[in-house]
């Protein structure tokens, strides 16, 4: 599940280049030192994965929750279907509602202090930014967010956020260096390909939810597999 958190990063990073390229091209960065530059950059992507490994480890303990009440198995395969329901319904359904409402106030707190932090250029400022960054509101994010309630615990919700921040890196640090890079037909057909992989993470989540023995893929019930060791036991 690791390796489809970097995949989903990966892949996303193209559509996050369209929602974050703005603030990362206009990373008050130094221009004229290449080694500062790099290390300011890397710092601006270091708050990002805090902030990612925050959210993780926050709806990993609601999933945590969850488990202990022994809703595992159900849980991630519900997780798995609204993963794809996200992908299938129309995005003019989604446009009807503004599910951000609620937070829009937190929102404007987050752009208002991303401004003021873009004004200066001490090194904090870009860990500053980048922590900011990751709390703005994103499709993608929400996605690895459905993942991480579905880990089980905080530690692996944090974690499979990290991992899904450190697939956006390789783009996003693409797109400060080379924005041009990022224009054209190749760009669009990625961002095609972003609602196949998640129909197909979502898919995965299902079939682990069913338990059907299969080692690392769909392992079986805990409660199961001790009844089966106590059988074989006897």
């Amino acid at each position: 599940m690791l390796f489809s958190a970097f995949i989903l990063g990966l892949l996303g990073s193209f559509h996050c280049v369209g929602m974050c390229g703005p603030i990362a091209f206009m990373l008050p960065v130094d221009r004229n030192n290449a080694l500062k530059k790099a290390l300011q950059i890397g710092v601006y992507h270091l708050g990002k994965l805090l902030a990612y490994s925050v959210i993780g480890l926050v709806f990993g303990l609601i999933g945590k929750s969850l488990y202990l009440f022994g809703f595992q198995q159900q849980l991630s395969i519900f997780i798995g279907i609204l993963m794809i329901l996200v992908v299938l319904i129309p995005q003019k359904t989604f446009n009807k509602y503004n599910f951000s409402k609620p937070v829009y106030k937190l929102i404007s707190k987050v752009k208002s202090a991303l401004g003021s932090a873009m004004k200066k250029k001490t090194m904090d400022t870009f860990l500053t930014i980048g922590f900011l960054n990751g709390f703005l509101p994103c499709g993608l994010v929400y996605m690895a967010v459905f993942a991480a309630i579905a880990s089980g615990n905080a530690l692996n919700g944090a974690l499979y956020m990290a991992v899904f921040g450190l697939g956006t890196i390789p783009l996003m640090t693409t797109a400060i260096y080379f924005s041009q890079f990022l224009k054209g037909a190749a760009r669009q057909k990625i961002q095609k390909a972003i609602p196949v992989f998640v129909v197909i993470i979502g898919v995965l989540f299902i079939i682990r939810g069913l338990g059907l023995g299969i080692p690392y893929l769909s392992p079986a019930p805990v409660l199961d597999a001790v009844s089966a060791s106590m059988d074989c036991q006897l």
